[in-house]
């Protein structure tokens, strides 16, 4: 070693191995992690809503009332309708619109020239038909006269030739009378018979002849009767009457306007009995059915009503049923609206969401559920049982408590996750 070594201290340098600490990684880590969920958790997710834009409800247990509630409208219990069976002019209108009006009561009054013309002529060619049928009969009754004349004088020449040949048989055979003689008055007998029942069939010819001439006379008489009755009726049908007693809606008719067959003239309306038309969402379709009970709130009471009938028909997603009251219905307005409650069960517990639009979005299969911070929402499945009374029946899929978003998802069907800010 050289004293330039000694003095620098060189020889007496060596390698120290660096001390690991392996919490200094951990540590590290751990902050690493921190930073990302603090980062997430401030980083935009999902499509962001408006929490004023959407309503929010919670799933809360409760008793799920099995009962429909609707608008429905009052309507007669019965109407008939006044249609115009002829083409007319409006002659006389004797009632106005609203009043009640009694069974055959004459209501309006049409005239119409060419239906006069038409009566006249079909009576002057009935009048003409009779007097030809009035002829026929007449020579019926001669023909039958004038036969029963020539049968008789027939018969009496038969008698006369037959006496005559029993004379001459007496004579012939005593000798006063040759045999010529005798044979010639047979001949006078045998002839005369015959003349006899050659007139009577003749006669019974021309009669039969005759009789189906004035049979077939009687019946275009009766046939022309007939048409002539229609026609009558039909002008009958110009003067307008009430079939059955009510009251008179929808007449507007104005003296001098003219009426077409089949125009809709006015309705007749039943008093004092009513029935309610309330139309329901589709969903309800298959459980309504005819014999249902509902209520109605009027005025303080309760009345009960029962389905009548059902137009399965649906329009627009919903469907039309008529309800009819059970006992005497209070006094109503026609086209009145009244708040109808209809039972479609028994009442039951239940885990119970408001109804809204989602569930017409979603058709019941899933829906936007609330975290914990109440500032996302993830799309979750659920399984939706019954809707009635503005809530429906939550059969899995969420606990009591949780909120939902329960509007309509239109604006954001598509997306999984949302952000409500």
């Amino acid at each position: 070693m050289t004293d330039a070594a000694a003095l620098s201290g060189a020889g007496m340098d060596r390698r120290v191995p660096p001390v690991r600490r392996p919490w200094r990684w951990g540590l590290g880590l751990a902050l690493l992690l921190a930073l990302v969920a603090l980062l997430a958790r401030a980083w935009p997710r999902g499509v962001a809503v408006a929490r004023a834009d959407v309503e929010v409800a919670a799933a809360r247990p409760g008793t799920f009332r099995d009962v429909v509630v609707g608008r429905a409208a009052v309507q007669p219990l019965q109407s008939v309708l006044l249609d115009a069976s002829e083409e007319g002019r409006v002659a006389q209108v004797l009632v106005k619109d609203g009043e009640r009006v009694e069974a055959g009561q004459l209501l309006v009054v049409l005239t119409s020239s060419q239906r006069a013309q038409e009566l006249m002529a079909r009576s002057s060619e009935a009048a003409q038909q009779l007097a030809n049928l009035a002829t026929f009969r007449a020579g019926l009754a001669q023909a039958q006269a004038a036969l029963r004349r020539e049968v008789t004088q027939a018969g009496f020449e038969v008698e006369r030739s037959r006496r005559a040949h029993e004379r001459n048989r007496t004579l012939a055979a005593t000798g006063f009378l040759s045999p010529a003689a005798l044979e010639e008055s047979a001949d006078k007998l045998a002839l005369a018979e015959r003349l006899l029942a050659q007139l009577q069939a003749d006669g019974r010819e021309e009669l039969r002849t005759r009789e189906q001439s004035v049979n077939a006379m009687q019946r275009a008489v009766a046939d022309l009767d007939s048409r002539l009755a229609a026609m009558r009726a039909a002008s009958d049908g110009l003067s307008v009457r009430a079939p059955v007693a009510g009251r008179l809606t929808g007449l507007t008719l104005q003296v001098g306007e003219s009426v077409r067959t089949g125009s809709r003239l006015a309705r007749i309306d039943s008093l004092g009995r009513f029935k309610l038309q309330l139309t329901l969402d589709e969903f309800h379709l298959p459980r309504v059915r005819e014999g249902l009970g509902g209520e109605l709130l009027h005025e303080g009471r309760q009345h009960a009503l029962q389905v009548s009938r059902i137009d399965p028909q649906v329009k627009d997603g919903r469907f039309a049923v008529e309800l009819v009251f059970a006992g005497e219905p209070p006094p109503l307005q026609v086209g009145q609206g009244l708040d109808v409650r209809l039972a479609l069960g028994n009442p039951s517990p239940a885990l119970l969401l408001p109804d809204g639009g989602f569930h017409a979005d979603t058709g019941g299969a899933w829906a936007f559920v609330l975290d914990a911070d109440g500032r996302h929402a993830e799309r979750r499945a659920l399984q939706l049982g019954r809707r009635a009374d503005g809530v429906i029946e939550v059969l899995s899929g969420l606990q009591p408590g949780e909120q939902v978003v329960v509007s309509p998802y239109r604006a954001f069907a598509g997306a999984t996750t949302l952000q409500l800010h």
